[in-house]
Order: structure tokens, then sequence, then C-alpha cells
């Protein structure tokens, strides 16, 4: 496995994590770097992807930073992991649907650790509980470098997603680790990076 495996305990910002990102999708695709699985925490920030709409925005004065992921408006906060990918797919199948694929299959994994059982959803990207989303997903590629990733929500605030229409759904349908089950997951973060790095070493 060429893929480096970064644990961050520190929170930190979206923006000092983009340019980490970005700096190493340029490296990976030279060939200068390895592949990376990062997992850390971000401060409370909103994030817009490119079908984001401005009237996902409830609350005006919120500072909205505009990315160049998929998907919509969305929120990191603490006690939501992030996981960051830089996935070269020119080693692998040029299939970004597949990809997906293993990201939805690593996180359900992850989920039935803490005996909860969770699916995809053709319609509508993320891993959901019953008819609660509890991680969303929103990917880039360039030049078949994969890159952005996921969150799962693990024991973060719910009402902060009050203040937006994440992701375009109803902002009450929104769960969490803690929300489901009443406990605070520890140690959890080795666990995690090692059932993603297995799926993605099989594509």
């Amino acid at each position: 496995m060429n893929i480096e495996i970064k644990l961050s305990k520190k929170r930190i910002s979206y923006k000092k994590a983009m340019y980490f990102l970005y700096k190493r999708v340029e490296e990976v695709k030279k060939g200068t770097n390895k592949e990376l699985i990062w997992i850390l925490e971000h401060p409370k920030t909103y994030t817009a992807g490119i079908r984001f709409n401005s009237k996902e925005i409830i609350d005006k004065n919120l500072k909205i930073l505009k990315t160049s992921r998929g998907g919509k408006l969305t929120l990191h906060n603490p006690g939501q992991k992030i996981i960051y990918f830089v996935i070269n797919l020119n080693r692998r199948k040029k299939d970004i649907r597949k990809f997906i694929s293993v990201i939805e299959k690593s996180l359900i994994e992850f989920l039935k650790f803490f005996d909860i059982k969770a699916r995809n959803d053709k319609k509508n990207i993320g891993i959901w509980v019953k008819n609660k989303k509890i991680a969303a997903i929103g990917l880039r590629v360039s030049r078949w470098v994969a890159f952005h990733g996921c969150s799962i929500n693990i024991s973060n605030n719910l009402q902060d997603y009050l203040k937006i229409i994440p992701c375009g759904l109803d902002n009450k349908m929104i769960t969490s680790i803690y929300k489901e089950k009443k406990i605070l997951p520890k140690n959890y973060e080795t666990k995690l990076a090692k059932i993603f790095a297995e799926k993605i070493d099989n594509i």
C-alpha cells in the first residue's frame, strides 16, 4: 500500500486543509508524493459545493466558503470527522462511481461497529440511518486523481444545521452516532482509516 495515513488530533481550519490538500493533489499527479487518507476535524465552517444555491442559506448572516467539490451546502463542526482523500485512479479502475461505492461501503462497515444499520441511496448521495443522513460525500476529480472526500457525524452539534438547508435536504433529516446510540466513540480514527485503506487498495 502506497497510501499515507494522516491522523490530525488538533482541529485544522478549512483554508489551511485545502492548501495542504491541493498541494498533495499536484504532487500525486507528478508522482512526487504518496496518495493520502487524512482524518481530521474543522472548526465550525459552512462550505458550498459547485451545485450550491443561495436559497439554501437560512441564516443570511452566515459566512459561506465556496469550494470546488461536488455537492451543495454543508456544515463542518467539532465532533464531525472529515476524511480527505488524494487517490490516483490512474493506478486503479478509472471509475469514479466505483470509488464513491468504496467510500459508501467503508462508512457503512464503520457504523456497524456501533451497531448502527446504515445504507446508501442512489438518488441522494451519502449514508443514511433510516430516513436521516449521517455521512456526506463530495468529491472532485482532476486527471483521474480523486480528492476532497466525506464527513461523518460522530457527536457534533446538530443544531448548527438549522441555519442552512444541508445538501438540499430538510435540516431535521440529519443524525449522528451520538444521537442514534447515546455513546461518545473514542480512539476510532485508526480503525476508520484502515477500513478505507483496505477497500481502496482493492479497487
